[in-house]
């Protein structure tokens, strides 16, 4: 059974930084569309940033230039480096391998 379990997520000031990291249980490969999505109180599940083919970088224009997804496939990690955190970022923050989705992380930007 594949499992992807996140972790990174903090309450952090506005401006700070976090790293979060999702680890996949099976190999995964270049080919493969991996993504973070996250959602807020009250609002629906939004797509955050994704990669495929290992450079098919697609970004939300919401975190254009704060935020940087990566792959280790070495580890069967996929990364999201999120800087200049606004208050609006707040939210759970799920990755997604294939078809396959973790339980979450939670991101909280408040001072």
């Amino acid at each position: 059974q594949v499992r992807v379990v996140e972790s990174g997520g903090d309450l952090v000031q506005p401006g700070g930084s976090l790293r979060l990291s999702c680890v996949v249980n099976i190999r995964i490969f270049k080919f493969y569309e991996m993504a973070w999505y996250r959602q807020a109180p009250g609002k629906e599940r939004e797509f955050v940033a994704g990669i495929k083919s290992g450079q098919i970088i697609k970004y939300a224009d919401s975190v254009k230039g704060r935020f940087t997804i990566s792959t280790d496939f070495d580890k069967n990690t996929v990364f999201l480096e999120m800087n200049n955190l606004k208050p609006e970022d707040t939210g759970v923050y799920y990755c997604k391998v294939i078809d396959y989705w973790g339980q979450g992380t939670q991101v909280t930007v408040s001072s």
